[in-house]
C-alpha cells in the first residue's frame, strides 16, 4: 500500500497547484499588458509631436527662404508630394496625413501664420490630449505625455517669425 501512495504523490501536480500557477501567470501578464499599453500610447503621442515639429520646422525654413509662409488650407496639402515643402526638401517625402492614433492631422497656413494640430489619444485625453503648434508661441501645447516627456519644448530661435 505504501508503494502505491508514494507513487501517486510523485505523478504530477494537483489541480489546485495548476490553478494557483495559472492565476499568478494571469496577474503578471495583466500588469505587463497595462504597462505595454501605457508605453505604446506614450510612444504614439511623442510620434505625433515629432511629426508636427517636422512640418513646423519645414514651414519655418520656407519662411526664412521666402519671407512668408506658403498658403495651405489643410495638412494634407502640406505633406502632399507636390507641396513646396516636399519639393524644396524641407520635410520628408511620404509623411502621413494621419496621426499615430489614426486621426487626421489638422493644419493650415497663410502668408504670416500657421497652425498645426493633433487631437491626441481619443481614449486618454487627460494624459495625451491635443497638441497645437504655431509660430508665435514657438512651443507645443498639449497634455502631459508621462514622465520624461516635456509638455512644451524650448522657444524657437530669436530669428523666428512672430
Amino acid at each position: 500500500m505504501t508503494f502505491l501512495t508514494a507513487r501517486r504523490t510523485t505523478r504530477g501536480f494537483s489541480l489546485l497547484e495548476l490553478l494557483v500557477a495559472l492565476m499568478i501567470i494571469a496577474i503578471i501578464s495583466t500588469l505587463g499588458f497595462k504597462k505595454y499599453q501605457n508605453f505604446s500610447a506614450q510612444a504614439r503621442y511623442v510620434k505625433a509631436q515629432d511629426d508636427l515639429k517636422t512640418v513646423a520646422e519645414g514651414l519655418d525654413q520656407y519662411y526664412l527662404k521666402h519671407a512668408r509662409y506658403p498658403d495651405f488650407g489643410s495638412f494634407d496639402a502640406m505633406v502632399d508630394g507636390n507641396s513646396p515643402l516636399v519639393k524644396e526638401n524641407l520635410i520628408k517625402v511620404g509623411m502621413s496625413p494621419l496621426d499615430p492614433f489614426k486621426q487626421p492631422y489638422e493644419g493650415k497656413s497663410s502668408r504670416g501664420v500657421y497652425e498645426l494640430k493633433s487631437a491626441g489619444d481619443p481614449d486618454r485625453q487627460d494624459e495625451f490630449g491635443p497638441i497645437t503648434r504655431t509660430p508665435s508661441q514657438g512651443q507645443v501645447l498639449g497634455g502631459s505625455a508621462g514622465e520624461g516627456t516635456p509638455k512644451s519644448e524650448a522657444p524657437a530661435a530669436s530669428g523666428a517669425p512672430k
